[in-house]
């Protein structure tokens, strides 16, 4: 979104400021002058619709590119993980997201195959829930026994330097998208529309694209 953000600002000399990370940061400030709300899943955008309540026009919520789960393991697969499968087996320590866009990610790819104890297998490897993708990263970088964390594609292909990824199965991978909204402000300001429809072109479709995004 930043680079986005930055292509649009090449584009047309409209700067766009771009503010992320765990909602509490961002939410008040967000609520007086935002003029555009992004998310990261489905339920994550249907929370900020509530929060937003008579200020997020619902109308304009849209996916614009979604992205698979995949298992991120240490440089090199030291511990030879194979996927999701390979991780409820054997002996290995497990790190999820249990919060903001990855809010039963975990069980859908684990319980997607309908196997019980394909789920129970996973569960009982689990070592460390995170609240956010950005705590999990934390969590990644201090604690060199966590064998494998499951997260979305791009994390890695933002952190290549510290580890490498393994695809989740085909039957058991899921995807979710990135929502964005207008509030009332924003519907009403042309610049803000207009880098909106700039998310949707060529342009901004490869820079999602080359960070592991889908449209």
């Amino acid at each position: 979104m930043k680079a986005a953000a930055l292509a649009f600002e090449r584009k047309t000399g409209i700067r766009v400021a771009v503010t992320a990370g765990p909602a509490p940061r961002w939410m008040g400030a967000a609520r007086v002058n935002a003029d555009i709300i992004f998310s990261g899943s489905e339920n994550m955008m249907t929370e900020f619709s509530h929060s937003f309540a008579g200020q997020l026009d619902p109308s304009t919520i849209e996916p614009l590119y979604i992205r698979p789960s995949t298992i991120l393991v240490r440089p090199g697969n030291p511990k030879n993980i194979a996927g999701i499968r390979s991780l409820a087996a054997g002996n290995h320590r497990i790190m999820v997201v249990a919060g903001a866009g990855q809010v039963g990610m975990w069980e859908d790819v684990a319980a997607r195959s309908g196997d019980r104890e394909l789920l129970a297998g996973f569960r009982s490897n689990i070592a460390a829930y995170a609240s956010n993708s950005g705590l999990a990263l934390e969590r990644w970088k201090s604690d060199p026994s966590i064998d494998a964390w499951l997260i979305w594609n791009h994390w890695q292909a933002a952190n290549p330097e510290i580890a490498d990824q393994v695809s989740v199965e085909p039957d058991l991978v899921i995807w979710r998208p990135m929502d964005v909204a207008l509030t009332q402000q924003g519907r009403s300001r042309s610049e803000a529309v207009s880098f909106v429809r700039f998310l949707k072109s060529d342009e901004a479709r490869g820079i999602f694209e080359a960070q592991g995004w889908k449209r």
